[in-house]
């Protein structure tokens, strides 16, 4: 009887600014949650962030930053992978590999691509073969399952498309008839249904977003900027329809998100109360990640030495599936 290998579970996140409440719920802490479950490897995404973000001083800060916020937050590097995207190089070859046999077509219906025209980006090759990289980030670690939200859930059937082309066209090289496994995704709902203070998916890119790690004024000014309808003080109010109740039931027991409620419809209670009420439940809820982040700033070389530890098994396991590419299509 053999032992059943760990699944590998594998996700990233852009280094494009500060964290908000919006990556925390939407990424991070399913991230950390993943860690018990399998070989977790999370990278920071930093190749992905160049399609945007053109300030390298910004790029390196904030890589750095991710990295921080990501081990206050929970992640257990001695469980869970983390290391920069740009220290595993041999991800780039790997999309070139596979940009070799990506049909056109596929990338032109590509949602992200006329997502982020739409939202002022130039039309570069880069954001074009966004999704190439992508499919390059999840097969070159043999990864079984990418949690995402639905709004990425395409970028994993490009890249199950993208691997059964590979193993159709050089798969006969292998024993087994395939060069990359089938990755799968898993959909997580909280990934998109995190409000920003306009009640939009919170976003960097938008300008709505709450910082994790923000002042404690300035995270009280964003909450008490949150949109709100013009329902006067007396009258009920919806709470399924309203930004600051769905917030709150992030971050509050069920208690308090029933008592929350029950003042919502019964009314007489101002949305401005309501806000205070979310700011003093969200201070408290990231309290400890505050404290454990300082604690991790004290030690000048333990962000560096985590880094280096992941990026030489992320490097490990690319390496291995990279040799079987390459002899595969015929490199070596």
């Amino acid at each position: 009887m053999t032992d059943k290998k760990p699944i590998r579970i594998l996700s990233g996140i852009q280094p494009s600014g500060a964290l908000h409440v919006g990556n925390y719920f939407g990424m991070m802490e399913p991230a950390v949650a993943l860690q018990a479950e399998g070989e977790a490897l999370y990278f920071i995404a930093d190749y992905h962030a160049l399609t945007s973000l053109r300030d390298p001083e910004a790029l390196r800060e904030n890589s750095r930053r991710v990295a921080l916020d990501f081990l206050a937050c929970g992640l257990d590097p001695n469980r869970a992978t983390l290391f920069r995207h740009s220290d595993v190089p041999q991800v780039t070859e790997l999309a070139w590999i596979l940009s070799t046999v990506a049909p056109m077509g596929l990338l032109e219906r590509a949602h992200s691509y006329k997502d982020k025209l739409a939202r002022g980006l130039p039309a570069t090759v880069g954001l074009f073969s966004y999704p190439v990289l992508m499919a390059a980030d999840i097969l070159i670690y043999d990864s079984d399952v990418v949690p995402v939200g639905k709004d990425q859930k395409q970028h994993i059937e490009i890249t199950r498309d993208l691997a059964v082309k590979m193993n159709e066209t050089f798969g006969q090289q292998e024993q087994d008839g395939r060069i990359f496994k089938l990755p799968e995704a898993r959909i997580k709902a909280a990934t998109e249904t995190v409000p920003g203070i306009d009640g939009q998916k919170m976003s960097k890119s938008y300008g709505n977003n709450i910082d994790i790690f923000g002042d404690e004024k300035e995270m009280r000014r964003r909450v008490m900027s949150i949109v709100t309808d013009s329902t006067p003080v007396e009258e009920l109010k919806d709470p399924a329809k309203s930004t600051i109740f769905k917030l709150y039931s992030l971050v509050a027991s069920k208690e308090e998100i029933a008592a929350m409620r029950e003042r919502f419809l019964k009314g007489g209670t101002g949305y401005g109360d309501f806000k205070k009420q979310l700011f003093e439940k969200l201070w408290e809820y990231f309290a400890p990640m505050r404290k454990r982040r300082e604690e991790i700033l004290a030690d000048k070389s333990y962000i560096d030495s985590v880094l280096k530890k992941g990026a030489a098994r992320a490097n490990e396991i690319a390496d291995q599936v990279m040799k079987r590419v390459r002899e595969a299509v015929g490199l070596r």
